[in-house]
């Protein structure tokens, strides 16, 4: 009887670990937020204060030399002399 008793004790502990089944983990999904409707429209902001200057830039590239002018008309013809001489004397220098 005692081998009976064994052997019943050995099947009964087999039979038990197959029918162990481990416990079903549910996942409860995450809930995802919903919008509501949008609330009513707050009042408009205040002037932002005024920026800093800007610095000053640099110099520009000179410019290209311009055109030559039109050439003038060719001026009257002056009065004759009337016959007397003019003696045009050197320019006086200076002594150093």
């Amino acid at each position: 009887m005692n081998k009976t008793l064994l052997a019943l004790a050995v099947l009964s502990a087999l039979s038990l670990t197959a029918c162990d089944r481990p416990a079903t983990v549910v996942t409860v999904p995450t809930p995802v937020a919903v919008p509501g409707p949008a609330g009513p429209q707050g009042p408009s902001g205040g002037t932002g204060a005024t920026g800093d200057a800007g610095a000053t830039g640099a110099t520009g590239n000179t410019g290209s030399t311009g055109y030559t002018g039109a050439t003038g008309d060719t001026g009257a013809t002056g009065k004759s002399g009337g016959g007397a001489t003019v003696i045009v004397l050197p320019a006086a220098s200076s002594a150093n």
